[in-house]
């Protein structure tokens, strides 16, 4: 017992190599940086909510969260015009197409087909994913 706490100990103590964040840094001014922020959080909690939704049989509810705080209608509301101008084209384009899944998603929760459901909600967070993974802002 002794030896296992004393090799945890050990190993707590060597240095972990971290990644390097090779993500494209984009700077926002920080008013922007905060809304993008904002929305981003707000994106997962309707993913949240609609996920909960849809389990619970509230197909509609499920497709209009995601279509009025993810999707093609969102854009509006969430100033994208006037986040665009400041996001690398690469950027924009992901944006674009993840609202475009989202809105596709929301298609199909209207549909209350499940296993489609289920596709389009790994669509959305497959754009969401490659976005994050290419992109940071501070």
């Amino acid at each position: 017992m002794r030896r296992l706490l004393l090799a945890a100990l050990l190993g707590a103590a060597l240095p972990v190599a971290v990644p390097a964040d090779d993500r494209e840094y984009v700077d926002l001014p920080e008013m922007m940086r905060a809304h993008m922020l904002v929305n981003m959080r707000d994106h997962l909690a309707a993913l949240a909510e609609a996920q909960e939704m849809a389990a619970a049989g509230q197909w509609d509810r499920a497709a209009e969260a995601i279509e009025m705080r993810l999707g093609m209608t969102s854009l509006e509301s969430h100033g994208a015009s006037h986040m665009a101008q400041f996001m690398p084209p690469a950027m924009r384009e992901m944006g674009t197409e993840m609202h475009r899944a989202a809105s596709r998603l929301s298609r199909l929760l209207e549909e209350a087909e499940p296993m489609p459901v289920l596709a389009g909600f790994g669509e959305l967070l497959e754009r969401c994913n490659a976005c994050h993974s290419a992109f940071r802002i501070h």
